[in-house]
């Protein structure tokens, strides 16, 4: 079985259920989204509902055409729907995948969330899946999302340059994160 077709549906611990993107879930999602914030360093632009739309249909879409696995992500706490996150980037030859498109409502950053959802995704890539590295990257002018890799024990990699355009027509420059399947039982006694 391919890890596309054993992409889970759910993940879950006490606090936090990932599960796989739904139409249901695109008007709680549209109402997180009005945050400016989340788009600074992002590769998409949402600063209205058409663009909205057409950012929630990439999701939909890159999920049944298996490019990537999109988890919602669910506050259990309070039974919100608090962002996103993705598999992507899926090199199952070579047992390594991108943990990103990554994204929270302004109510759920700073909690604690980011951190125990990456930590169930990391958990299901390296004991179900087999990955044997896990990757993130970010602009590299994103001094919170950089942060919360290095809180996560990902270690960085370094700098590739001028690496896309973003909305805005800037070039960013990529800063690539990983963990490798050596250094997850360690990191998992320290993320638990």
């Amino acid at each position: 079985m391919s890890w596309k077709q054993h992409a889970p549906a759910r993940l879950e611990n006490k606090n936090i259920l990932l599960r796989t993107v739904q139409e249901a879930d695109r008007e709680a999602l549209r109402e997180l989204a009005r945050d400016s914030h989340i788009w600074k360093y992002f590769v998409a632009r949402v600063s209205n509902d058409v663009e909205f739309d057409d950012f929630f249909n990439s999701m939909l879409n890159a999920q049944g055409s298996g490019s990537r696995v999109v988890f919602i992500v669910i506050d259990k706490i309070s039974s919100n729907i608090a962002g996103s996150m993705s598999f992507s980037n899926m090199v199952e030859q070579e047992a390594r995948l991108e943990i990103g498109w990554s994204w929270l409502g302004k109510a759920f950053r700073g909690r604690g969330v980011n951190r125990q959802a990456k930590y169930l995704l990391m958990e299901h890539a390296f004991e179900t899946l087999k990955a044997i590295r896990v990757e993130f990257k970010t602009d590299v002018l994103n001094l919170q999302a950089r942060a919360g890799l290095r809180n996560i024990g990902a270690t960085e990699e370094g700098t590739l340059r001028s690496f896309n355009f973003m909305p805005d027509g800037r070039r960013r420059d990529a800063i690539y994160y990983s963990v490798l399947d050596s250094e997850w039982p360690e990191l998992k006694k320290r993320l638990q």
